[in-house]
């Protein structure tokens, strides 16, 4: 079965390997956060949406970081699904580590551009706006970064919407 259609939990760097300061692992799918909770220091459980909590993550021998774990649930995310991102420092052993634990725990690394799918297949972005995502990744101008961020929040979907408008209401 094709990996983008799947309704399983995926988890990936959102930020970009290597050695940084801070890294951004984020998780989308149903248990998202009940796989975070099984290994975070804190119950996340009954947390509401749009919280972040500090705390540690730990394998089942040691602690592996200090986190700060955002909860974003009830489609209230960029997927449209229960998501957990994770900041925490960007030491590559430790990223690696963290995703190594989050698939022991039953995640699945995702595809490239897997997260912009379900967002789309979630009603979150059209597909004009899916698209326009990995211009504003690769756009290298202020115009490229411009015209990507336009589309992006909807410009080019919101003329496509008064066209289609207008033509219903011409052929009517």
């Amino acid at each position: 079965m094709n990996n983008l259609l799947q309704e399983d939990t995926i988890c990936a760097l959102a930020t970009g390997g290597g050695l940084s300061a801070i890294a951004i692992l984020r998780l989308s799918g149903k248990e998202a956060v009940k796989i975070t909770n099984a290994v975070f220091s804190k119950d996340i459980l009954a947390s509401k949406s749009h919280t972040i909590h500090f705390g540690t993550i730990s394998d089942s021998t040691k602690i592996i970081d200090e986190v700060l774990v955002s909860i974003f649930k009830d489609g209230k995310s960029y997927t449209g699904e229960e998501t957990v991102e994770i900041s925490c420092h960007g030491s590559t052993f430790i990223q690696n580590k963290l995703l190594q634990l989050f698939i022991t725990e039953g995640c699945r690394m995702a595809t490239a551009g897997e997260f912009t799918m379900r967002a789309f297949r979630n009603g979150k972005l059209d597909l004009s706006q899916a698209e326009s995502v990995a211009d504003l990744i690769a756009s290298e101008s202020e115009a490229a970064h411009q015209t990507a961020l336009k589309q992006l929040r909807g410009g080019f979907s919101n003329k496509l919407q008064e066209l289609r408008t207008k033509l219903i209401d011409f052929a009517s």
